[in-house]
């Protein structure tokens, strides 16, 4: 008979051998390097669902199982490059003006009068603060209406197809007086004929000027040049020969909005202008 204590330290003594064997079976045990069982697969996340509650029905699952889920990584892309792409060299567009005031817009208008060096079209003033072309006009007649009644010093004046700030006729003598100092530069005679022919006969070349006056009007024209009075305006197609025409000084100091506005000739012709005309034929 067996004592109850041999047969259970027997039994003992058995399992420890097995045990034995196992571990003395001469396979390597493989070692976890540290820090690898704590770091996250980088493109899945293994989420114990067994720990974590069902949300139907708010309790914890008691199967035990663990299923992988995947769950992408997190981008990482910095501030810097989340901002939308735009070339360096991409001008920023102007902002818009957005004149809607007409006190702005006549401000706008006198400041820029003010400082052109000729008449300035009305069109011109329309693009450059970007409001109708009507409304521009309108404007600047409003404005010249207000100088003439307030009885200021200075008008605003349309002459030679544009606008622009004049001093006014009976304040000549003064301004004259600043300007010049005593001192006055005016046209020979020749010069004026010359400069005549030129405004009623435009665009005219020298030698139709000088078969006209009768005498050579070269250095006239040079003078006239030199002046600003006229310019060169192209060439004569059949002779190549230059031709010229009066210039916008000549219709501001005039006070003309353009050539048309030259009086009439016929009072100041002579009386056998027809058998003139016959000669030069």
């Amino acid at each position: 008979m067996v004592e109850p204590g041999l047969a259970v330290e027997a039994d003992t003594v058995q399992a420890d051998e097995a045990v034995g064997e196992v571990e003395d079976d001469g396979a390597p045990e493989e070692l976890e390097p540290e820090g690898v069982a704590d770091a996250a697969p980088p493109d899945s996340v293994l989420v114990d669902l067994a720990q974590e509650a069902d949300p139907g029905t708010g309790e914890a699952a008691q199967d035990g199982s663990a299923t992988e889920v995947a769950v992408p990584a997190p981008s990482r892309v910095s501030d810097e490059d989340a901002r939308p792409m735009v070339a360096a060299d991409q001008p920023e567009p102007a902002a818009a003006l957005g004149l809607v005031d007409d006190d702005e817009l006549r401000g706008a208008l006198e400041a820029i009068l003010l400082v052109v060096d000729e008449p300035v079209q009305d069109i011109v003033l329309a693009q450059i603060l970007e409001q109708p072309t009507d409304r521009v006009a309108a404007a600047l007649e409003t404005i010249s209406a207000g100088y003439t009644s307030a009885g200021h010093g200075f008008e605003l004046r349309r002459i030679a197809g544009g606008w622009r700030l004049y001093t006014r006729p009976q304040y000549a003598a003064y301004v004259e007086r600043f300007v010049l100092d005593g001192q006055s530069v005016r046209l020979t005679q020749a010069a004026l004929e010359t400069l005549a022919v030129i405004a009623y006969k435009q665009p005219v070349t020298r030698g139709r000027i000088s078969a006209i006056r009768g005498v050579n009007c070269d250095g006239v024209v040079r003078t006239l040049t030199s002046r600003g009075l006229i310019e060169e305006a192209g060439t004569e197609p059949e002779t190549g020969a230059y031709l010229y025409r009066t210039t916008t000084l000549f219709l501001e100091k005039l006070g003309l909005d353009s050539v048309d506005q030259l009086p009439d000739l016929a009072p100041f012709l002579p009386d056998d202008v027809d058998e003139v005309a016959d000669g030069e034929r």
